[in-house]
């Protein structure tokens, strides 16, 4: 213990002595996460405060004085589109939906025709197809009304119409309903697991073996067992701290969010860090060895960043799986590292509690695929002496 103290102490001084690298790596891991998150606040803000204006863009709404006095008396204002707005609307110049009202509206509506009308955007202008939902809403009230006037004045009961009171009740918490916005921060704090120990990973093994500083620290007689365990546990130490660092930094990130209800909504202090950061030891613990593992038969520090590119894809697309699973949590999710964390940090989020069986598997996979790669790396070692 006292010689793996020794080689974790110069690891780790080895680590913090190079600032550009350290700058490099803590400046993505700490800023990119709330950056996004404020740039996200910001789109829903903005989307909260075009609906709070209550506007509706409308083409010859003077054609159609019924559907224009309905729209206002639900406290809306119809403003005249602009001439141009298809080729605006394809062009992202215009923001928000139109509505196209038909010359013969009054017409057919007296007449017991259905006229048509047009909710007018474009798919991949996304700030327009937000809108269209509510101009929806506006005509589907005006239907309504007309088929209960149209009830009442041949002496029907309006209650036919609405056979079933409707009334939606919503399970979700505030916190819940606030992750469907936050859930990149699990995938934040995943990567800066991932970068804080990866530098670290691969200097300590082949960046020291084409140094030709690996070689005479293994002609020590210290066990080979516990030169790997110093050098892991700083690799690890230096993924956790900056774990650490990355998920702090969203403290001060969610007092700056521009939407209301995001703010209201998103809670995240001192219980959040803590849970966030005691959830990636397992993690750190498994993605340091792996690195470490896959480095030390790299002849050159180039050459180990090749090999390591497969871990980052596979740990990167990981918190993917939950997203294009319409299906729900699975009971294998825990057992796979960098899911496993996404997913017990969603709950934290959410504010559900969390179960012994749900991060058990986790730490198992985690601790146990750190002893696999750190006997691997080990044995390398070895082979490299007797070489």
């Amino acid at each position: 213990m006292k010689q793996a103290a020794i080689v974790f102490v110069k690891e780790l001084s080895d680590a913090l002595r190079d600032r550009r690298t350290l700058l490099r790596l803590l400046i993505p891991a700490v800023l990119m996460g709330p950056l996004l998150l404020m740039a996200l606040s910001s789109l829903i803000a903005s989307l909260e405060e075009r609906a709070e204006k209550r506007e509706i863009l409308a083409v010859n709404i003077e054609a159609a004085p019924t559907l224009k006095n309905y729209i206002e008396r639900q406290t809306y204002t119809v403003k005249a589109a602009p001439a141009d707005y298809e080729s605006r609307l394809r062009g992202t110049t215009l923001l928000e939906p139109v509505l196209a009202v038909p010359q013969d509206f009054e017409a057919k509506l007296l007449a017991g025709e259905a006229p048509t009308v047009e909710i007018v955007s474009d798919s991949a202008n996304q700030r327009a197809g937000a809108g269209v939902g509510q101009i929806a809403r506006l005509l589907g009230g005006f239907n309504h009304e007309r088929a209960m006037l149209n009830l009442a004045m041949r002496g029907v009961s309006t209650e036919l119409l609405e056979p079933v009171d409707v009334n939606e009740r919503d399970l979700a918490s505030a916190q819940a309903r606030a992750s469907r916005f936050t859930s990149i921060i699990p995938m934040f704090i995943i990567m800066a697991v991932l970068y804080g120990a990866l530098t670290a990973a691969l200097d300590s093994t082949a960046g020291e073996r084409e140094r030709g500083s690996l070689e005479p620290l293994l002609m020590n007689p210290a066990p080979h067992g516990a030169i790997v365990a110093g050098k892991w546990g700083a690799v690890a130490l230096m993924g956790m701290a900056v774990a650490l660092l990355s998920s702090l930094s969203f403290v001060p990130a969610q007092w700056l969010l521009k939407s209301d209800v995001l703010q209201a909504q998103f809670s995240f202090g001192g219980p959040e860090v803590l849970a966030f950061w005691l959830l990636q030891i397992p993690l750190a613990a498994g993605l340091s060895a792996l690195l470490m593992a896959l480095a030390i038969r790299s002849k050159t520090f180039k050459e180990a960043q090749a090999g390591s590119t497969l871990v980052i894809t596979a740990v990167t697309l990981m918190p993917m799986v939950s997203l294009l699973n319409p299906g729900g949590e699975a009971a294998w999710y825990f057992w796979v590292p960098g899911l496993a964390q996404n997913t017990l940090m969603m709950a934290v989020l959410k504010g559900e509690a969390l179960r012994w069986g749900q991060v058990m598997p986790g730490v198992f996979v985690g601790f146990a695929l750190a002893a696999v790669a750190l006997l691997y790396v080990a044995r390398s070692m070895r082979a490299a002496v007797a070489r």
